[in-house]
């Protein structure tokens, strides 16, 4: 069974920080290149970074230099390091695997706000 579970977030100023954790089911941790999406009000969900099995990071443009995607395989966790908050970042955060689509399972999602 498929387990997601986002947490961490909240109401932040424009330049705090804020991480986000996801415990994420073995039957999909381990064996996938996991990612952070994001969706806006308004917005299509999108993948802001991403950690494959053997640790390599990806970032999107609009993240770079201030997220930092890590995550505890012992713990099967995935954590999202969010530094120097902009008010454009607000969004629910969720995890999955890089390559989910909208037909795969999502958790409930993490809101992040940030005020300006």
């Amino acid at each position: 069974q498929v387990q997601l579970v986002e947490s961490g977030g909240g109401l932040v100023q424009a330049g705090g920080s804020l991480r986000l954790s996801c415990a994420a089911s073995r039957s999909i941790f381990g064996i996938n290149t996991m990612g952070w999406f994001r969706q806006a009000p308004g917005k299509e969900r999108e993948l802001v970074a991403a950690i494959t099995i053997g640790g390599s990071t990806d970032y999107a443009d609009s993240v770079k230099g201030r997220f930092t995607i890590a995550k505890d395989n012992a713990r099967a966790t995935v954590y999202l390091q969010m530094n120097s908050l902009k008010p454009e970042d607000t969004a629910v955060y969720y995890c999955n695997k890089r390559s989910a689509s909208i037909y795969h399972y999502w958790g409930q999602g993490t809101q992040v706000t940030v005020s300006s």
